[in-house]
Parts: C-alpha cells; structure tokens; sequence
C-alpha cells in the first residue's frame, strides 16, 4: 500500500510540474487584452488589423505564454512585440494567454 501511495505521489508531482507554463485567469487576461493587444489581434484575437498579425484567439495557451517570453528574453526578434513583453510579469503572460486561448478562432479549420 505504502509503494503505491508513493507512486500516486510521484505520477501528482510530475503532472503538476509538466503544466506550469500557462494557468492564468482568462478574466484578467481579457481585460489586460483590451488595453494593448486588441489593437493590432483583435479584441478575441480574431480580428488582425493588417496581414503581419497573427490571429490568436483559439491558440494554446502553452504556445502563446512561450511566444511571449521569447519576445521578452529576445528569442523571437520582433521590436514591437519585444516592447510589449518586456513590460509583461509571468502572471500577465499567463492570464493573457488563457484568454485567447479560451476564445473560438474564427479560422475554418481543415482537420
């Protein structure tokens, strides 16, 4: 008994740490939007303002809390939005993230 308890344990652990790269609060997230991204994605972020920009909305929330601290840490090189990440904490990324990944992309999906 006390072996599988352990290996409960163990299994909980690791399942825990796999998720932690984005768990935010989509609530926040939409009201940290609405104030710079919107601009250029789209209140959803189904709604790119010029070819350049990606539509977000429908995204994992894993990809777009890595795409954002690429920008910040200048993995991915795009001056706008390495200006925009430089000024976001982990919990904004987070909570940014879980917004549009919440959000239904408005693209016709051809799986």
């Amino acid at each position: 008994m006390k072996a599988i308890l352990v290996i409960l344990a163990a299994i909980a652990f690791s399942a825990a740490s796999f998720g932690t790269l984005a768990k935010g609060n989509a609530e926040n997230g939409k009201a940290k939007a609405a104030q710079v991204c919107a601009a250029c994605h789209g209140a959803d972020g189904n709604k790119p303002t010029g070819p350049d920009f990606p539509v977000l909305a429908g995204q994992h929330a894993d990809y777009l809390k890595r795409t954002l601290l690429d920008y910040k840490t200048g993995k991915r090189n795009n001056p706008i939005m390495k200006g925009f990440a430089a000024t976001l904490s982990s919990k904004d990324m987070d909570d940014l993230s879980a917004w549009f990944a919440s959000q239904k992309s408005d693209l016709v999906s051809h799986r």
